[in-house]
This record gives C-alpha cells, structure tokens and sequence, in this order.
C-alpha cells in the first residue's frame, strides 16, 4: 500500500529504537508532559464550570434576578404592576416583597439582620426557599398578624432559637414615652428553619415575616416591590431596559447584574487566569519537545544525508520531523483529554473520599460557598485545550524541522 514517504518514516522514527536513550527519555518526558498539562487543565476549567453553576445556582435560589421599586406614591397596587410584568414572555413569576433593617435580640444575643416580607404562596413560584426549610414551613407566614417569622439555621444556632421560640425584633422606629425615645419592637415566634447551605448571608442576616406584618413594622420603608425571575437570567439586561421604559415614571428597575455584576465577573476572570497559568505546564513540555526534536535531527544527520541522495527534497525532510512532533504532540494530547475527562467526572467523589479518610474538610461553604468540590465537564473546553496543545506541538516542531532543512548531505557524512 502507497503511503506517503514524509509519513511513513516520520512514524517510522516515533517508534524507532534511538542511539541515545537520553533523546527517548526526553521525548516521552515531552508527551507525559504534554498529557499532565492538558489534564489539569481540563480538570481545573470543569472544577471552575462546576464552582460558576453552583455558586449561580444557590444565589439565584433566594435571591431575585430583577427587582421592581417605585416611590411611596407610585406603587399603591402592586397586583396590577404585578399582572403587566408577568405578561413579559421572558418571565416566569413574580412576587412582592417588603423589606427593612432590624435587630433579633434573644437574651443577651443580638444579630443584625435583613427583614424581608413576603407572601409564601406567591414567594415559592419564583424562589426556592421553601424547600430549603428543614424545620417547619414556610406556610407558617401565611397569617398575616400572628407575627411569625421564618431564619436560617446558622442565625438559629447563633441565637440559641429552636422553632416555637420566641425573639425580640427591634426597627429603626422610634417611639416617645415618659422615659425619653425608645425602639420599636415586636415579639415573633420563629415559624420555621432554612438552610441554604451557601456563604451569601441568606442564613446569617436574612429574616423572613408575612408581608403586611413587614408593612406595619416598616411604614416609612415598607413600600411594596417585586422580585422577578426569568426564563434566562443573562438577559435580564435587556429585559430591565425594556421594563424600565414600560412602566410609568416612580418607577425603578434594577437586576443582578448591575448588583452582583462584579462578583460573577470575578469568578469568571479567575477562570481565565487559571487556564493562561496552566497553560504554562503545557508552555514548559513543548519547550522540551523542540530539544528533544533538535536532539533527534542531530541524531539522525546520516540518516538525512542518505535521503538526500537519494533524492529526498528538503521539504520532504521537513516534514519528517514535523510530522514525528505532530505525532508527540497528538498522542499528549490524546492521553491528556482522556486523564481529564476521567478526573473531571470523578473529581468531586475524589476529594469526598480524601476528605473522610484523612477526616479534614477542604471544602468549607463559609469560604467556597460549597461544602464540596463541584465540577462540570464542558465539550468546549476540552476541544479548546485540545487545539491549543496540539497547535502549541505543531509550532514546537518548525525550528528542529528547518534545522533538518537545511542539513547539507556532505557535511553529515563527513565524520561518519
């Protein structure tokens, strides 16, 4: 069968027996090499994916992706701004809310928190938070004047509450009596427990209340607003201009982006930070494969003198040895997309059992906002990390083939 003369010794010198041992240590170094860097790179952009969707996915469980506020004399009914924002077709639900600032006081504890009220029926169609209650329910805040109230576990434990317990909530208010300016306050009992299980805050500095109790306790601040969820959060952009011009004048309408923009926005430059240095384990075994080439052109000067004479253009030789690095370069990779693919599925059962055989937590949700180690393999990034090697083992292979370019078949045959 015809095979090309280029291809054939090329692969031919893949497998061939060398002088030097040195060069066949060296060049296996460059394909192990190759095949480390592609695998950790994978694996690190999937444990990145993985970090990015859980992160997303746990914040936008409680926390709304547009929020509609108007001044105090704008928004007297809110069900009917309410029915025109859900006609949207980007929209799934909305809800309304009130919120306020106050203290929890529970014996000599005291914990600043977020008032949030809310109506519980309305509030699951566009959040999860009831089913991250452990103890008792959200439908608990369904009467309005029984003066319940719904707190994380974290905020609980700090407290020292248990569900049926009572505690003091303090407001901005002020009321005059004979003694001189004293807080408002009001005696709750806590309805219910949830855990997000997440370092946002939801379970140390929310409160949840029924939302006319939150618009009694906060008449100066206790305006009704909406929180919107969306059929896809990424154009919330858009849909916030386009609800902005919608609505009458009075009215405000911000979404997670221009809030929480720049946190996401971090978490994907580190991301892009993390693949430019990993990229340089690949960088260091593509430098070993130009010296390994080099080293295999020395080696072989006879064997590319015999060709020329035998009327082998130098072109031919070129890709010789473009073609032996290509070679390197795909095998690396090859091996290193297969490592990659195998750890980025296992990554997170890895860790777990490191984790309860040494019984230390690497993972904690008060720092990573996870209590394990996420990871979420993307087609995208293995072919991108894929193309990039195995072109970053192309380019390796140019300066070695020219030097076999322009070997002059005398000059090699000269001391052999």
């Amino acid at each position: 069968m015809f095979r090309p003369v280029a291809l054939y010794i090329g692969l031919r010198y893949t497998r061939a027996k060398r002088r030097s041992h040195f060069i066949a240590f060296i060049s296996l170094v460059s394909m192990l090499g190759i095949a480390l860097g592609v695998m950790v790179l994978i694996t690190v952009l999937s444990v990145m994916n993985g970090f990015d969707d859980q992160i997303r996915t746990r914040f936008f469980a409680i926390a709304p992706q547009v929020t509609v506020t108007a001044e105090p004399s704008a928004f007297h009914a809110w069900e009917t701004i309410r029915k025109q924002v859900n006609t949207f077709p980007q929209v799934i639900n909305s809800a309304p809310f009130v919120v306020g600032q106050g203290m929890l006081s529970n014996d000599d504890r005291v914990e600043g928190v977020a008032v949030v009220g809310i109506l519980p029926s309305e509030e699951s169609k566009i959040s999860e938070l009831g089913e991250k209650m452990v103890i008792g329910s959200l439908s608990s805040l369904d009467k309005a004047g029984a003066y319940r109230m719904v707190i994380g576990q974290k905020l609980a434990n700090q407290l020292g509450l248990l569900v049926g317990d009572s505690v003091n909530l303090f407001t901005p208010q002020t009321t005059i009596t004979p003694f001189g300016v004293l807080p408002q306050f009001r005696r709750f009992n806590v309805g219910g427990i949830f855990n997000t299980d997440s370092g946002f805050g939801f379970d140390t500095g929310v409160a949840f209340i029924n939302l006319q109790d939150a618009q009694k306790l906060f008449p100066s601040s206790g305006n009704v607003g909406l929180h919107v969820k969306l059929k896809d959060l990424y154009t919330a952009g858009t849909f916030t201009e386009q609800l902005q011009n919608f609505l009458p004048p009075g009215f405000i309408v911000t979404n997670w982006m221009q809030e929480y923009g720049t946190f996401f926005h971090a978490i994907a430059m580190e991301k892009t930070i993390m693949f430019v240095i990993l990229l340089l384990i690949v960088g260091v075994a593509v430098f070993n494969l130009v010296s390994t080439l080099v080293m295999v052109v020395n080696d072989k000067r006879a064997d590319i003198a015999i060709l020329r004479t035998l009327g082998a253009t130098r072109t031919t030789i070129m890709l010789i040895f473009i073609i032996q690095g290509a070679v390197v370069g795909l095998v690396g990779t090859l091996l290193g997309i297969l490592g990659g693919i195998v750890l980025s599925l296992n990554a997170t059962a890895i860790v777990d059992d490191i984790q309860r055989l040494f019984h230390v937590q690497f993972i904690q949700s008060s720092v990573y906002f996870v209590n394990f180690l996420p990871s979420q393999l993307q087609i995208s990034d293995v072919l991108g990390v894929a193309l990039i090697a195995f072109g970053l083992s192309l380019l390796a292979t140019l300066y070695p083939a020219f030097i076999a370019f322009r070997t002059q078949p005398a000059e090699a045959l000269r001391y052999e």
